[in-house]
């Protein structure tokens, strides 16, 4: 307690609003989360340790996209599009140029900021259900641009991604995987962060809650809706990138309407507008099927599902959703957000947050 008789934990001031760890609880839990992923893949197996580095690469789409919908306010439906052309810069990067890792990331950052003005330049006018078909109008036509060069380059076949190194070191194993791309996600969040703490996030922030109102305080709401897009798909393009290299494989048909599905599930379960939600959001989704899947197959009244287990997955994916945005709103960081403040004020109450 503070000689005021408020609670240490409670902000007071600009200052600790933007600190990155501002109370004892999220150091505490910061450090011990760092630990465990520090640690975890001395405990997990090979196949395990491949989900783990899946969850990372999902975790830099989420927080793109979230900074999209989330922190400005701006409708997408061509995330999986924006993916499957950070993918395809690689495919193609190697296939002409035998292009290293250290230039294919950069250049499925420039294609992706640059598809980002394309998309948001027509976007400027628009709102709601218009945005949201003509980006989804965007995601097509990716998907026929990159179907057309795969068709022509490989005959349709896809493309075979090598394994990439790094300072003489090959990145071919799940394990050598997990260390690279954990400070690559973390790094991303930090990223997000400091985004968020600087003039660009709060700009975004009053253009989503009123764009009107923020123009009228000075705000170029054209110019930050446009840094929005190009920022949200240039992390989309390099997530994509990633998942290329990881999974060793493209090809077009990975690309369709179900894994924008699985995105959109990750920052609304997660927390649509928080980057922490994004990053609960993308574990739960990476992570769900292959628990449906165990569980699938030890309960007797679900054996036997054979094929039809995407489908109970993609159920649930639905059924999920529907509750967190009847229930929970706020999604996972919600819930963090209630356990959190439970145990900071302790053994006092305090509700003004629920409100």
């Amino acid at each position: 307690m503070t000689w005021r008789g408020l609670p240490s934990t409670l902000r007071t001031g600009f200052g600790s609003d933007i600190q990155f760890l501002d109370s004892w609880f999220v150091r505490f839990w910061a450090a011990a989360a760092l630990l465990a992923a520090l640690l975890l893949p001395l405990a997990l197996t090979n196949f395990w340790t491949g989900v783990a580095n899946q969850v990372f690469i999902a975790v830099i789409g989420a927080l793109a996209l979230n900074l999209l919908m989330g922190t400005t306010g701006q409708i997408s439906l061509g995330h999986a599009g924006f993916v499957a052309a950070g993918a395809f810069t690689v495919a193609a990067l190697i296939t002409h140029a035998e292009a290293p890792i250290a230039v294919t990331l950069p250049a499925a950052a420039v294609v992706g900021a640059v598809l980002g003005v394309l998309v948001g330049l027509p976007a400027l006018r628009l709102k709601g259900l218009y945005l949201a078909v003509s980006t989804l109008a965007a995601h097509f036509v990716i998907l026929v641009g990159v179907g057309q060069y795969q068709s022509a380059i490989s005959y349709g076949a896809g493309f075979t991604i090598p394994p990439p190194s790094l300072f003489g070191f090959g990145i071919g194993s799940e394990r050598a995987w997990y260390f690279f791309l954990l400070p690559f996600a973390l790094g991303v969040l930090l990223l997000n962060l400091n985004w968020l703490r600087s003039a660009y996030g709060r700009a975004w922030m009053a253009i989503r809650h009123r764009d009107i109102a923020a123009e009228s305080l000075g705000i170029n709401v054209a110019l930050y809706k446009l840094l929005a897009f190009s920022a949200s798909t240039s992390l989309t393009c390099v997530a994509g990138a990633l998942w290329a290299y990881h999974t060793a494989f493209v090809s077009v048909e990975a690309f369709e309407f179900d894994m924008l599905i699985q995105y959109l599930a990750m920052v609304i379960i997660g927390g649509l507008g928080s980057v922490l939600g994004a990053c609960l959001g993308a574990v739960f989704v990476v992570v769900l099927p292959h628990v449906i899947s165990i569980v699938a197959d030890k309960l007797p009244f679900l054996q036997g599902l054979g094929g039809k287990t995407f489908d109970l997955q993609v159920g649930a994916f639905g059924i999920i959703m529907l509750l967190f945005l009847i229930l929970e709103p706020r999604g996972l960081a919600g819930i963090w957000a209630r356990v959190r403040f439970y145990f900071q004020l302790w053994p006092f109450r305090y509700r003004a947050w629920e409100s």
